[in-house]
Parts: structure tokens; sequence; C-alpha cells
């Protein structure tokens, strides 16, 4: 058995790691330990763990996105809120991820400057935002499916995905 230290692992952007047979209890120390400040992003599905960098231009299209969709609500006159790539996790179903970004619309008078969540009594985001330039290697949309997202937005940079 090999023991590593995540200070150990570097993630170049625009590149992921594939880590296999990762326990919930492994996955939430990897969390506590990596923090909140950091430039990975991650998923996990039943035992895999999957760390990605992201790109610049991962980061631009999120941005306009982002934009797109605040401009969208406004004209629409519907109050939201925007969490960006908070970390969305389960674990009775044994999967967590940190979208691009996401938003609530019908909840948002109920979660309304709330700071942290439990998807068991909270609900979870009305919209998630996936930009997917590099392909990632862990399929997200069956996480999202058991996190209770109702809808998702992706973009691969050719076309929406």
């Amino acid at each position: 058995m090999v023991t590593l230290q995540l200070q150990q692992i570097d993630v170049p952007p625009g590149q992921s790691l594939l880590l296999k047979d990762v326990s919930w209890r492994e996955f939430d120390a990897i969390l506590t330990e990596l923090g909140p400040h950091r430039s990975t992003r991650i998923a996990y599905h039943q035992g895999v763990l999957e760390m990605m960098a992201p790109l610049p231009e991962h980061e631009y299209f999120k941005q306009s996105i982002s934009i797109a969709i605040e401009d969208i609500a406004e004209t629409l006159d519907q109050d939201y809120e925007s969490y960006g790539s908070t970390t969305w996790r389960k674990q009775a179903e044994q999967a967590g991820l940190e979208p691009d970004n996401c938003f609530y619309f019908q909840n948002e008078a109920r979660i309304r400057g709330q700071l942290t969540f439990d998807l068991t009594q909270d609900p979870p985001p009305d919209l998630a935002i996936e930009i997917d330039i590099t392909h990632k290697s862990l399929n997200r949309f069956p996480i999202y499916a058991r996190l209770g997202v109702p809808a998702l937005w992706c973009y691969d940079g050719i076309r929406d995905c």
C-alpha cells in the first residue's frame, strides 16, 4: 500500500486525476484537507473521485453563461441566488460535486443568505452549469440526478452537451 499526501498531487490546468475505491469518509477527509480555497474542482460518485483543474477558457465560458443567466433572470424580474462552485453532497447517495456555477430560483426565498447546506434538509440548486471543454472523466449527469438537481446546462466549447 502506498500513501501519498494531498500536497504531493499536482493537477495541471485542463487535466484531471481519477481515484478509485475512495470511501465516503476518505472523500470527506480530502475535502477538509483541500479546504475551500483551491483551484481544483471535485466530483465523487460511488467510490470514484475526480479532481480537475480548469483552464482559463473554462472560466471564461463559465462566467459568460452565468452572466447570461443573471441577465435573463433580471429581465424576467426573477429573484435568484448564485452559489458558484459550492460543494454539494449526499452521503446516502454516495454522490458529491462542485458545479461550475449553480442557481436557486424557485427556492431562492427559502435559502436566501444561507451559507451552509445539508441536502438531507435543504433543497438542491434549481440549475447547475457545467463547462466541459476538456471532457471530464467522470460522468456528472448521474451525480446531479442523485443530488436531485432538476436542471443542468452543459457546454463543451463547441455545442451544448
